[in-house]
């Protein structure tokens, strides 16, 4: 069936918006041969690429831009090295094809930071490649000598002519594609490392760029699911009649994860699915509760006889602690937390035969194929997927749950789907970031340094959740289903008993210079299902671990800053961005009367951040005035762009750090929506000032790094502001 109109977006795509250059849309590629359909005519050197005969440049974007900017990242580094300024490039997004795999992940999938560093190179090396071969195809059709032939703008350049690309397309394309062509230096540089506005910024305020829930189909009729208050308990039986009598109701059935009623509005279909009655069974999660979780963990901390799984053990591990000068311990508790993406979960499917295509913004698009694969029974080469723009992922949209639902939907109705989750369903549905209880300990020398370093976290682990739904969606689709859903449920108990979830560990060990370290990880699990949040495992430990440095320096009676510079001698990277924000922040300088300074530095994704937060307090409200941070993230591809991210990444911390907590009562979610799960509204909001180290390294992550050191340094900031040192999220003052 052909896609129909973005029809709310008519009149804003009327008045000329979407004439700007840089065309975003989905892939119609069939996923055969290059990786995308086939233009008459043009020249199509590889999976990345097309050229058409008028000169219109295409790049299909592997991975997924969910805000984070690498739309106008991947694209710049395609410019760069095909000598074409990045607006002139026609972006589309990549459907499901091999070429389009992270290189690092193994699937085609965009999370932990990684586009640009993964991409860095092949993609530069792909437009190289394109680069050379029109040049050669330049110098057969003119007879003129290759060194006479340049690129720029666009253009083949020979003397003082100048062609379109398109004109060599015809020969290009019975040559040899070029290999391994050499790359432009840095010093020849002049797209990579410039600022300028990144590419989707005027489709996107617009409202011309497509997102996930913008598809539309024919003959599409909207669906809700109705689920169980307590995540995980199966279904025992209901009631529609009411439901069904409803306006515009046309279906309702039972799926797996509850009961979907389907009608030719969403609300429509919201009203009615409230008319539901449903009987559901008991889990092991209704029995729990926040204040059970928590003694819980607290119990287990304290039992000597669980000695957990190992994230970390070198030199002696703890068996020196007592022989330090200085021993510290504190206790840190981190709560659940919901990913709260500014656009909830929805997908849309269209049926027709054995065929399937799927309408959604995903994080891991052969995730989302093998969904409709695995739940729908559709082969492999019969499922399409059109990725759009994601309004907002932090780990969420990468599992293909709600693919599942919706292909379930529209099989047992045999109708067009889309299903759009509200916001109750997103917050009361997650896969949340793990809570966690740790006990810090460390022994520190008469010299401040650290001389030992312990920790005993207890908590639920990630992994095994993640392959409960990967391994169903990913798993080669002639493989038998009772098997494959079997062999899914091994990862929680293998995690849980016999290899330590590596998020456990991120980053709660790896920035000091301390020669004795023991990390271990003791898993403590109600139930509730937990998955990748905003920079996973660091978005918790940073907060551990920087705090405790703080109390650490303080025992010692040494400056914090001080004390960090003197135990990272061998983190270069961390140790440039804490000296440059020191500098930037006017750190040991007067601030105004009131206000005071916290740091905390971590690295995560390859990169090293260094925050300095100015607090002050009125009452028991803790104000956060400013925000300096510097980042060491290697090479830079658009400065705007990372620091955006790491602004990006403090106000979504800063919501974290002073409000952000899941909690159960008897299994059920408390929070809803925005009003009982706020987040940091524009006249809360710091001011925040991102400096960036100059490297000619290879790049790293920059989407998730700025989040990890905000809320320690907001809590360091706050013990100097009230001589309380907030040992637990989400920060308040008694």
């Amino acid at each position: 069936m052909k896609k129909a109109s973005m029809t709310r977006r008519l009149f804003l795509l009327s008045t000329g918006a979407a004439a700007t250059g840089l065309i975003v849309g989905c892939s119609t590629a069939a996923a055969k041969g290059g990786g995308y359909s086939s233009i008459a005519g043009a020249f199509e050197p590889n999976s990345f690429i097309q050229i058409t005969p008028d000169n219109q440049v295409i790049f299909y974007l592997p991975s997924s831009e969910m805000g984070q900017g690498i739309l106008d990242g991947l694209t710049t580094l395609i410019a760069e090295e095909l000598r074409v300024q990045p607006g002139a490039i026609d972006v589309r997004h990549a459907s499901l094809h091999e070429d389009y795999k992270n290189p690092e992940m193994g699937m085609q999938a965009t999370g932990g930071s990684n586009a640009t560093r993964a991409q860095f190179l092949p993609l530069r090396q792909a437009a190289a490649d394109t680069a050379a071969a029109i040049r050669n195809a330049a110098a057969k059709q003119l007879d003129q000598p290759l060194d006479k032939i340049a690129l720029a703008d666009g253009q083949v350049i020979v003397e003082d002519k100048s062609y379109g690309f398109g004109d060599f397309v015809a020969v290009a394309a019975l040559m040899p594609v070029p290999e391994n062509s050499p790359l432009r230096s840095p010093k020849q540089f002049d797209q990579i490392g410039r600022e300028r506005p990144r590419l989707d910024a005027l489709s996107k305020s617009t409202g011309s760029a497509e997102f996930g829930i913008d598809a539309e189909v024919e003959n599409l009729y909207r669906a809700v699911v109705v689920r169980s208050p307590v995540l995980g308990a199966t279904l025992l039986g209901f009631d529609a009649s009411a439901a069904l009598k409803r306006s515009g109701v046309v279906d309702v059935v039972q799926i797996k994860s509850g009961v979907a009623v389907v009608a030719q509005s969403y609300w429509q279909a919201r009203q009615a699915a409230a008319a539901l009655e449903l009987n559901w069974e008991k889990t092991e999660l209704a029995s729990w509760s926040s204040d059970s979780i928590y003694n819980k963990f607290n119990e287990t901390l304290n039992d000597s006889s669980q000695k957990g799984l190992e994230c970390c053990d070198e030199g002696e591990g703890d068996k020196l602690l007592d022989q330090s000068a200085t021993v510290v311990a504190a206790d840190y508790y981190a709560p659940y937390l919901a990913h709260a993406t500014m656009e909830p979960l929805n997908c849309t499917v269209e049926i027709n035969g054995d065929a399937c295509a799927i309408y959604l913004g995903t994080q891991n698009i052969q995730a989302s194929a093998g969904a409709a694969v695995y739940y729908g029974d559709f082969d492999a080469d019969k499922v399409k997927v059109h990725p759009a723009f994601l309004g907002g992922g932090f780990g969420r949209r990468g599992l293909g749950d709600d693919v599942a639902e919706a292909v379930l939907i529209a099989q047992q109705t045999g109708r067009n789907i889309q299903l759009v989750w509200s916001r109750e369903d997103d917050m009361s549905n997650d896969f949340y970031r793990p809570a966690a209880l740790v006990r810090m300990q460390a022994g520190v020398s008469e010299q401040g340094l650290i001389e030992t370093w312990a920790v005993r976290r207890v908590g639920p682990n990630i992994m095994g959740y993640m392959l409960d739904e990967w391994v169903d969606a990913l798993a080669p689709d002639y493989l038998n289903k009772r098997f494959v859903d079997w062999l899914s449920k091994l990862g929680r108990p293998i995690f849980n008993r016999f290899i330590a979830d590596p998020s456990a560990g991120d980053g709660i060990y790896s920035d000091y210079d301390t020669p004795n370290k023991a990390v271990r990880h003791v898993t403590q699990d109600p139930g509730l299902r937990t998955g990748f949040w905003r920079s996973v495992g660091h978005s918790s430990n940073a907060f551990f671990k920087e705090s405790f440095i703080d109390e650490l320096a303080q025992s010692a009676g040494i400056d914090e800053l001080q004390f960090r510079l003197a135990n990272m001698k061998n983190n270069p990277r961390l140790t440039e961005a804490t000296q440059l924000v020191a500098a930037k922040a006017g750190w040991g300088k007067p601030l105004p009367e009131g206000h005071f300074h916290g740091l905390a530095t971590h690295s995560s994704f390859g990169s090293a951040v260094a925050e300095i937060a100015e607090v002050s307090i009125e009452g028991t409200q803790i104000i956060v005035h400013k925000v300096t941070a510097a980042i060491h993230c290697g090479m830079v591809v658009n400065p705007g762009i990372v620091r955006d991210q790491i602004e990006g990444g403090i106000v979504y911390g800063l919501t974290a750090a002073l409000h952000g907590e899941i909690t159960l009562v008897d299994g059920v979610i408390q929070q809803s929506n925005f009003h009982d799960y706020p987040i940091l509204r524009m006249a809360d909001a710091p001011e925040v000032e991102v400096h960036i180290v100059a490297s000619q390294e290879h790049p790293e992550g920059v989407g998730e790094p700025g989040l990890p050191p905000l809320a320690p340094a907001v809590a360091n900031a706050v013990f100097k502001a009230s001589g309380q040192r907030l040992r637990d999220l989400p920060l308040r003052l008694s």
